[in-house]
């Protein structure tokens, strides 16, 4: 063989190598890359994961907060209707007890009327005013035997004084 001949052989295998070596770096840049690209896609995919995981936490803080306030609406709600009935309760009473004055007086009247029947000049001469003698059912600032009054003060019938 003729030195040119092996020079050719020498230069094909050499191109062949470094062929073959371009092959090699290029396939092992690319398996680099992709591992990168790889690593990559998981830390992304890990911090979706924890921001993920911090928003669940997050949310089920607001759904905790959302049913305690719930809960004391509930109570809140409840103490109101408890305090509606106890209300209810107390108009009621206060109703029975009304008509039981209202009986009160009709009896205390009837009374009175059957006295004065009897006795009619004794309401005359005794200077009391009955309730429906008043204007409206009020009470009379005084009674008509009673001394006037010369200093401007009164007292009711709880003994209170009034100027």
């Amino acid at each position: 063989m003729d030195s040119s001949t092996t020079l050719w052989i020498v230069i094909a295998v050499v191109a062949v190598i470094l062929l073959a070596l371009l092959v090699w770096f290029l396939v092992r840049r690319s398996r680099t890359a992709s591992a990168k690209r790889h690593e990559a896609e998981q830390a992304k995919a890990a911090q979706l994961r924890h921001d993920a995981e911090r928003e669940r936490i997050s949310v089920q803080e607001r759904e905790a907060s959302a049913e305690k306030l719930g809960a004391e609406a509930r109570l809140q709600q409840a103490e109101a209707d408890r305090k509606a009935a106890e209300a209810a309760r107390l108009q009621q009473e206060a109703q029975d007890r009304n008509a039981k004055v209202g009986e009160s007086r009709a009896d205390v009247e009837e009374r009175l009327r059957r006295a004065d029947e009897l006795d009619p000049e004794h309401r005359a001469t005794s200077g009391t005013v009955r309730i429906d003698d008043t204007d409206q059912g009020h009470r009379p600032e005084h009674r008509a035997d009673a001394p006037p009054d010369t200093h401007g003060d009164r007292t009711d019938r709880e003994g209170r004084h009034h100027t």
